[in-house]
């Protein structure tokens, strides 16, 4: 009986994410028809921080208890799955192009942050060569609480520079989806975030409830259920945002969300307690870095993400589980 109100609960949660997307990206959108701002803008601020809502929970509650080693790996583990099956599976659905903005600025600043963050953080290991000689298991740094701080006023000026290049640059779009009023535009998107976060704690409960029934291990079960779940905020508003033509929003909303996890929730769980960095974040760092420059590689090349490549992320994305897993 309860392995079915759990498979019961597992399904609402989907349509509450489903449903609770569809809001957002309409509120999303409409509120950037009617102040003539580029839905790319939104899609990198008022998206990307509600999408993120889950991660925020998730590390600022595990900062507030003292064990917030799993900052990092949320961190680590969100951007992965945004980078890769987030984009990968829009591509399935729909060619996914990149605004030339997002490949000049937001890109490499995404990729920027996250050097800064390691190596400000594990540059001691990393250099001397020690990283090698560590278990996964073994301390390799530190996120201090100054180094939080930094990304904190990092966050906050991206912020306000995002904000004076879209003001200094007003565009006029061509109206091609519903205009809200100013008042519904606004409780769409926070019927849809109530929906997001709702939504998104279901499921992530009630599959860790169905997985642990089956007698998988508390590893296992943060690897794939906590981290995936924590992202389908972002993959479902992403994709039902690709479907309905608003691809600057997909892609804004991703690496919206990586910038906004490295640069916020990395910054608030390390200043409210200093996180440690174990030799296995150091790894997930890295591949996080080549994936992002990987998948900047593809749209620069492109000027856009395609289904061919959209495959090859969702099968990287496998093949860095497995070895997750296994290792």
């Amino acid at each position: 009986m309860m392995l079915f109100l759990n498979v019961l609960l597992l399904l609402v949660g989907f349509v509450a994410l489903i449903k609770g997307a569809d809001f957002f990206v309409d509120g999303s959108s409409s509120l950037a028809k009617i102040f003539k701002v580029p839905g790319v803008i939104i899609g990198l601020t008022i998206v990307a921080l509600g999408t993120s809502l889950p991660e925020l929970a998730v590390s600022t509650s595990a900062a507030l208890r003292g064990a917030n080693e799993i900052a990092v790996s949320n961190v680590t583990g969100s951007n992965l799955f945004n980078i890769l099956c987030v984009l990968g599976f829009c591509s399935l659905f729909h060619r996914v192009p990149v605004n030339s903005i997002i490949l000049k600025r937001d890109f490499p600043v995404s990729i920027a942050v996250s050097l800064v963050a390691l190596f400000a953080s594990c540059s001691g290991v990393i250099f001397s060569g020690k990283l090698f000689g560590l278990k996964m298991a073994d301390n390799a740094g530190l996120v201090s609480r100054w180094l939080g701080i930094l990304l904190l006023v990092l966050f906050v000026s991206y912020i306000f520079c995002l904000i004076y290049d879209a003001k200094k640059n007003p565009v006029s779009e061509e109206e091609t989806s519903k205009v809200y009023s100013l008042p519904k535009s606004i409780l769409l998107i926070i019927i849809g975030v109530a929906m997001i976060i709702a939504g998104g704690q279901a499921v992530v409960n009630s599959a860790r409830i169905i997985a642990r029934t089956f007698g998988m291990t508390e590893t296992l079960i943060g690897l794939t259920v906590v981290a995936i779940g924590t992202s389908l905020p972002e993959l479902v508003t992403s994709i039902v945002a690709a479907r309905k033509g608003e691809v600057d929003l997909a892609v804004g909303n991703v690496v919206g969300s990586n910038i906004f996890n490295l640069l916020f929730i990395l910054g608030v769980s390390s200043t409210i307690h200093p996180v440690k960095v174990n030799a296995a974040s150091v790894y997930d760092f890295g591949i996080m870095i080549i994936i992002s420059i990987l998948a900047w590689v593809f749209s620069i090349t492109n000027k856009s993400v395609r289904r061919a490549e959209g495959i090859f992320m969702i099968l990287t994305y496998a093949a860095i589980t497995v070895f997750a897993i296994l290792r």
